[in-house]
């Protein structure tokens, strides 16, 4: 299934089908074993907490990023890595010097409400976030306004969700846990780090 659908907010656009399923899958392979993952510490407000996923950091030399009281140097982009990004660069137009990785063993891994305004992105970064791997619900929060105003979307494996423009500034956005779903997921969000 491929196509393009606009998501409200309408600075958040998903396309389906961006990577072909058995590329996907061939990719999902070699970072699942060829990254090196780590279980990193976040502080939030007073507290420390394991990140309760595995995460990596690639990127260009000097793409330095900061967020949840960890500093996160890169390590050199690897060949699936890189083959992913130009794919990403040519569709959106964009260069990106980093990714930050994300594996979701399953359900039980998850990420909380977040935005990603961090200083070093600017202030209307486009995110490019790849899913492969098993489906899971991805969910934007707006920053004013009524809960129940939240936004649903199901990502699915091969899908790129694209946010850019002012959707950091005005929503968060989630991971939320799934005891349901069993399997891994590996997430990529490329971005351009400021120096």
């Amino acid at each position: 299934m491929t196509g393009h659908i606009t998501v409200v907010p309408k600075e958040c656009h998903l396309v389906l089908g961006f990577l072909g399923d058995s590329r996907g899958f061939g990719f999902f392979e070699q970072l699942r074993n060829e990254a090196q993952w780590a279980r990193h510490e976040v502080r939030v407000f007073d507290n420390t907490y394991a990140t309760p996923r595995l995460t990596a950091w690639y990127g260009d030399a000097g793409a330095v990023y900061r967020y949840s009281g960890t500093t996160h140097v890169p390590l050199p982009w690897i060949a699936p890595l890189d083959a992913i990004r130009r794919n990403v660069e040519e569709h959106t137009g964009t260069a990106f010097n980093s990714v930050l990785l994300n594996y979701y063993r399953d359900g039980n891994d998850c990420m909380g409400r977040h935005s990603d305004d961090e200083r070093e992105l600017g202030p209307c970064p486009l995110i490019a976030s790849l899913s492969l791997g098993g489906r899971r619900m991805f969910v934007l929060h707006p920053k004013r306004g009524n809960s129940r105003e939240a936004r649903h979307v199901m990502l699915v494996h091969g899908s790129l969700l694209l946010m850019y423009g002012r959707c950091q500034q005005h929503w968060k956005h989630s991971v939320p846990r799934s005891r349901t779903l069993t399997q891994p997921r590996i997430n990529l969000t490329f971005r351009q780090v400021l120096g």
